[in-house]
């Protein structure tokens, strides 16, 4: 059994914690003949709770005039252009969630008023559910997804007036 351990590419095993860095995994395992090799690190103690509860967890979100069509779904550009309002956008690629649970009420519906920082929808990525705040208080225009659609980074999701 010894013998065993001693043929394990301790290079490789760097490689495999530099690779956990690189995409935020928490643990990888490789199996190859009869080694197999898992590396894991714990991730840093936030809660679920105050990492979504938070307006401030996406930063990315970023409000912009719909004046500049979307690159993600160009169908949706001449409704959102004639909107005149601002697009909250997705801040990465996952599944938009139009409420927060199965059979629960949509956080939003068109023509509600809504304040910066509301939560408006949710965008699963890697099985975590991502809050998606308002940037703007006004009124919304449109909503561009879907219920479990998926998205794209800089998508339009909702269109604020």
């Amino acid at each position: 059994m010894s013998k065993t351990k001693a043929t394990i590419d301790q290079d490789f095993i760097r490689q495999l914690a530099l690779l956990l860095d690189e995409t935020d995994l928490t643990e990888i395992e490789v199996e190859q003949d009869d080694t197999r090799v898992r590396v894991a690190r714990t991730p840093a103690p936030i809660t679920q709770t105050a990492q979504v509860s938070a307006p401030v967890s996406a930063p990315a979100v970023q409000a912009a005039p719909i004046s500049e069509p979307p690159a993600a779904n160009p169908d949706t550009a001449p409704a959102a252009e004639a909107s005149n309002g601002e697009a909250v956008r997705s801040p990465m690629v996952g599944t938009a969630y139009l409420s927060p649970e199965p059979g629960a009420p949509a956080y939003i519906k068109i023509g509600d008023t809504v304040r910066e920082g509301q939560t408006l929808l949710i965008v699963e990525a890697m099985k975590t559910m991502n809050q998606i705040p308002a940037t703007a208080s006004g009124v919304v225009q449109e909503i561009l997804v879907t219920d479990k659609q998926p998205v794209e980074f800089g998508e339009p999701l909702v269109i604020i007036a």
